[in-house]
């Protein structure tokens, strides 16, 4: 079985940071409720809220995270031939997100492949890169991960008048891209993939999370109106760091090392504060823990890739990294093992 790396990783982040004191005077969420319940300090945003226009679709930050991965693995695109990329919120329902990427980056005759999920979609992603790479079928691929929630922004509605647990989203989640190259060629750099788990879990269990089509649907006067998205926050703060732990776990068993042995962790990214305690609920040092939801938003797929940026500046020969993201939507379980070799 061939031997993967991950060799290069690029992202994207639009516009300028949403701070919570602008996230007060544009929605009337108040900065220190933000700051006291979810504990996320910025966030961005694919729309500009002060013009009240989408400034950047999914595909415009897949690409420049694409072509940052491309230059940090220092292949040429001709190279690559498979493409993967993950996301809840594609830019039309036809064509795939992917294919528009490709098209940017002057790709044609390749094999591509998208994935429609939430925050597990990242990894689901790189582990179907994995599986083809390592049977030999390509040699080179690029992954991508995605989402920008927030482009079915309405500014028409009332802000004040929305329910609670819809205003709640707009400081949680943030919009953003990544993208990572894996490679099976021996003579690169990188830092090579050990164990990889996707899996459903979700089986006669309530949905944690529902996100609709396009925003809030308009209907009818005497019919109910349908949510972008809701959450059952009591199961995920429950489930969520339960099945963490359950993932965690595994990847060390099959690290065969203790949680002390591991230089790098990737936990969940949720929010600020959820984070904070997942960590501490697992045990694990907060300074070798790689968190970023503070600062980014929760911007689903893309948040992984966020991680792996770091974690690439940090790791050094001979260190072990884990990362673990869980998706409430209906309930997945995924964890991914990083070794980085000696030289």
């Amino acid at each position: 079985m061939q031997s993967v790396k991950l060799i290069g990783i690029g992202t994207s982040l639009p516009g300028n940071p949403v701070t919570n004191a602008k996230m007060e005077e544009v929605f009337g969420l108040r900065e220190d409720w933000i700051d006291l319940m979810i504990g996320t300090k910025t966030r961005h945003f694919a729309v500009d809220i002060d013009e009240k226009i989408v400034k950047y679709d999914l595909s415009d930050l897949a690409y420049e995270a694409a072509h940052k991965a491309v230059l940090s693995a220092g292949i040429s695109v001709d190279k690559i031939d498979l493409v993967v990329m993950s996301t809840a919120t594609p830019d039309h329902l036809m064509p795939a997100t992917v294919n528009l990427v490709a098209d940017r980056l002057g790709m044609n005759g390749i094999a591509t492949y998208e994935v429609q999920a939430g925050c597990s979609g990242a990894i689901q992603g790189l582990e179907i890169a994995y599986r083809f790479l390592t049977t030999g079928m390509f040699a080179n691929a690029l992954v991508i991960g995605g989402d920008v929630c927030n482009k079915y922004m309405s500014f028409d509605r009332d802000f004040k008048k929305m329910r609670s647990s819809e205003l709640i989203n707009l400081a949680l989640f943030g919009d953003g891209a990544g993208a990572a190259i894996l490679s099976t060629n021996d003579n690169c750099e990188g830092i090579k993939i050990h164990h990889i788990v996707n899996r459903f879990e979700g089986l006669n269990r309530k949905p944690g999370q529902i996100m609709n089509w396009f925003g809030t649907q308009e209907r009818p006067e005497n019919a109910k109106r349908l949510q972008s998205a809701k959450e059952d926050y009591k199961a995920i703060e429950r489930d969520v760091p339960v099945m963490a732990k359950e993932m965690l776990d595994e990847l060390l068993e099959q690290l065969d090392c203790s949680v002390e042995q591991v230089e790098h962790y990737l936990p969940p990214q949720l929010g600020g504060h959820m984070t904070d305690k997942i960590v501490q609920s697992l045990g694990l040092d907060p300074d070798k823990s790689i968190n970023c939801v503070a600062n980014t938003g929760n911007n689903g797929n893309a948040l992984p890739y966020l991680q792996l940026e770091r974690l690439f500046a940090q790791m050094k020969p001979g260190e072990k990294a884990v990362c673990v993201a869980i998706e409430s939507s209906k309930w997945i379980k995924t964890g991914l093992s990083l070794v980085k070799e000696d030289s």
